[in-house]
C-alpha cells in the first residue's frame, strides 16, 4: 500500500510551489478527487485498485509541483499524471499491452445520448473488455465529458486517433450491452460469514470491546483519504469516532465479489449503501480494516451487493 493521503497532504505543505500555487492546488486535490477515482477505477476494473492508483497520482503530482514551474492547465496536468499512472499500474498488473496504430480516417461517432448512456452506466469489468486507447477516451468523453482537445493532450495522441478510439470503443460498447451477464454470484464460506456477522452484529450493538476483542495484535487501518493506523492501540481508537456517531448501520455483504461490511444510513435503510468497509481476516482475527467513510465517492463506481 502506498503512503496515506494525509501524510501527503502535511508534505504538500511543506513543498515551496512556485508562483503561489498552493493554495490553488490544495482545493483542486480536493476538487477533483472523485472525478479522478471516475476515471482511475473504469481504466483499471476495480474501485479499490482506482483508488490505490489515484493515490499514487497525487503522490507523485505532489513531487512533481516544485519543479513544475507555472501550470496553465491545473486539471488537465493531474489528469495526465493520473492517466500515466493507470498505464503503469496496468503494465504491472499484465493485463494489458500497448495499444497505437489506431486507424486515422475514422470518423466520431456523432453525439448520441443512447451511446453516452451506455458508456456512463457500464460496469467497471466492461470498460476493461476495450483496449487501453479505447477505454481512456470513451471514459474521458463519454463520462466525463471532455472534450476531444482535452482527451488528445491527456493521451498524447492526435484528434484523429482519439476519434478513431472512440468509435472503435463506442461500437464495442454496444455489442457488449447485448450481451448476456453470466458471471456467478459470489459466495462466502460458512466460516466467512460466521466473522462477518459476529463483527456486524457487535458493531451494530455499540459493543466495542467485544469488536476490539477480535482485532489481530498488528491490525492495520486505512481510513481512506484520511489517516492509517498500525497496531490494535491505535486502532483501538477508530471504534471510539463511530460510537460519537449515528449515522450508520451495517450489513454483511459484497463489493467487486469481495466479503465487505456495506453502511447504510439508519434513516434510509432500503436505500443503496452509502460507504463500506472492506475487512480482511486472518486465524480467525481482523488483520485489516479498510474504511471508505470519508472516501464516498469510490460507492458511486462499486458493483455492490446486499447479502
Amino acid at each position: 500500500m502506498i503512503e496515506a493521503d494525509e501524510i501527503a497532504e502535511r508534505r504538500l505543505m511543506n513543498i515551496p510551489i512556485p508562483g503561489g500555487q498552493h493554495g490553488l492546488f490544495e482545493r483542486l486535490f480536493g476538487e477533483l478527487r472523485p472525478k479522478l477515482h471516475r476515471y482511475c477505477a473504469r481504466m483499471t476494473g476495480s474501485v479499490f485498485d482506482g483508488e490505490d492508483v489515484l493515490q499514487e497520482a497525487l503522490a507523485k503530482a505532489i513531487e512533481a509541483l516544485p519543479g513544475a514551474g507555472p501550470i496553465a492547465n491545473p486539471e488537465g496536468w493531474l489528469f495526465r499524471i493520473a492517466h500515466n499512472t493507470a498505464l503503469d499500474f496496468l503494465r504491472r498488473r499484465s493485463r494489458e499491452q500497448a495499444y497505437s496504430d489506431e486507424d486515422l480516417d475514422m470518423i466520431v461517432d456523432p453525439a448520441n445520448p443512447t451511446i453516452d448512456r451506455q458508456a456512463a452506466s457500464a460496469g467497471l469489468h466492461t470498460f476493461m473488455r476495450l483496449p487501453v486507447t479505447q477505454r481512456s477516451s470513451v471514459i474521458m468523453m463519454d463520462v466525463l465529458g471532455y472534450s476531444l482537445q482535452e482527451i488528445s493532450a491527456t493521451l498524447d495522441a492526435s484528434i484523429p486517433a482519439v476519434k478513431a478510439a472512440l468509435h472503435r470503443g463506442r461500437d464495442r460498447l454496444r455489442q457488449i450491452a447485448q450481451e448476456p451477464d453470466d458471471r456467478p454470484l459470489p459466495r462466502l464460506s460458512a466460516a466467512e460469514r460466521q466473522l462477518l456477522n459476529a463483527y456486524i452484529d457487535r458493531f451494530n450493538a455499540r459493543d466495542f470491546d467485544a469488536v476490539r476483542d477480535m482485532l489481530a495484535e498488528e491490525v492495520r487501518l486505512e481510513l481512506v483519504a484520511r489517516t492509517r493506523l498500525n497496531g490494535s492501540k491505535e486502532v483501538s481508537t477508530y471504534f471510539g469516532n463511530y460510537s460519537r456517531v449515528q449515522d450508520w448501520h451495517l450489513v454483511p455483504g459484497f463489493v467487486e465479489d469481495r466479503p465487505a461490511i456495506l453502511v447504510r444510513d439508519p434513516i434510509d435503510p432500503t436505500a443503496r449503501p452509502v460507504y463500506f468497509i472492506l475487512p480482511a481476516w486472518q486465524d480467525g482475527r481482523l488483520a485489516g480494516i479498510r474504511d471508505f467513510r470519508h472516501a464516498r465517492y469510490v460507492t458511486d463506481s462499486a458493483e455492490m451487493l446486499v447479502l
